[in-house]
């Protein structure tokens, strides 16, 4: 008899390998951590080139307040006198051409006449700029052309409140007038035949402000005193608003270091000649910028 052994079968389930791939979210967000990282770089590129190739920015000159100081040697001679070159002839009573006199000299020579024709321009000029009549006797004079007495390391020339002529317009308002003088922080003074001086500032204003002194103890702005035109009577005017009647009291116009400082780099910029080779300039009041500026018409020199 035969015995039949059961057969043990095993049931294999159907299995599947994992598979890794790459799906479609995969690609666009790759594409587009690719462009931002390129857009980066880009912007980093730009900015750099920008940074780089920037124009400097312009430097603004410093202010430089020009002194001009007097002085002398150790072993200079105490009558020292200049040396002059002029084409006069010698005379021992020259008087100055600037002079003011209200006489006319004609002198009935025709090389004179001509001489004076050549030179009408120049003369018309000066004289629309001082607005003063000039007269005189032209001459010459010799010097010993030594060194002056005394000590430090001065410059020659003529002093600031000598040579500079300063020229406000006529034409102008009394207001506009007011606002030149207070742009330029000027002070009007009155110097009464008692000693008493008086002071104006803030012109601009409807009523300026008044001070006094009784002596010029500390005073050491540079002022100007009128020498022709007709804007005495403005100041007249201006220390009547002020409350304040100069009648014929001396007019003073008294300039801050700043302005003084603006005049002297203004009238050296005009031809670069130094101080001391200078011996008038001419300047006039004109609007410009914010404001108005002075500007050199004319020069003179030694």
């Amino acid at each position: 008899m035969a015995v039949k052994t059961p057969t043990k079968t095993t049931a294999h389930a159907d299995t599947h390998n994992p598979v890794m791939n790459v799906t479609r979210f995969d690609h666009v967000s790759s594409w587009m951590i690719a462009a931002v990282l390129a857009l980066g770089a880009a912007v980093v590129w730009l900015t750099v080139v920008w940074a780089t190739n920037r124009l400097p920015a312009p430097k603004s000159a410093v202010p430089v307040e020009m002194i001009n100081l007097s002085g002398g040697a150790e072993d200079g001679s105490p009558d020292e006198t200049l040396q002059l070159e002029s084409p006069e002839e010698e005379t021992e009573d020259p008087t100055i051409a600037e002079t003011e006199s209200e006489e006319t000299e004609i002198q009935e020579v025709l090389e004179t006449v001509v001489e004076l024709a050549d030179q009408a321009t120049d003369q018309a000029e000066q004289q629309f700029e001082t607005d003063a009549s000039n007269a005189g006797k032209p001459g010459s004079a010799s010097g010993t052309g030594k060194r002056a007495l005394g000590l430090g390391p001065g410059e020659g020339g003529i002093p600031r409140e000598q040579r500079w002529f300063i020229r406000f317009a006529d034409g102008g308002s009394l207001d506009a007038y007011a606002k030149q003088l207070a742009f330029f922080g000027i002070e009007l003074g009155a110097l009464r035949l008692s000693g008493k001086l008086d002071y104006i500032s803030d012109v601009a204003a409807k009523k300026p402000k008044v001070r006094s002194a009784t002596s010029g103890k500390g005073e050491n702005r540079l002022y100007m005193t009128w020498r022709g035109g007709n804007r005495r009577t403005s100041d007249i005017k201006l220390f009547e608003r002020a409350g304040s009647y100069v009648g014929q009291a001396l007019i003073l116009h008294f300039y801050p270091p700043k302005t003084e400082a603006l005049l002297a780099h203004s009238e050296h910029a005009y031809k670069n000649r130094d101080a001391q080779e200078i011996r008038r300039t001419y300047f006039t009041v004109r609007p410009g910028g914010d404001g108005y500026l002075f500007v050199v018409t004319k020069q003179t020199y030694f």
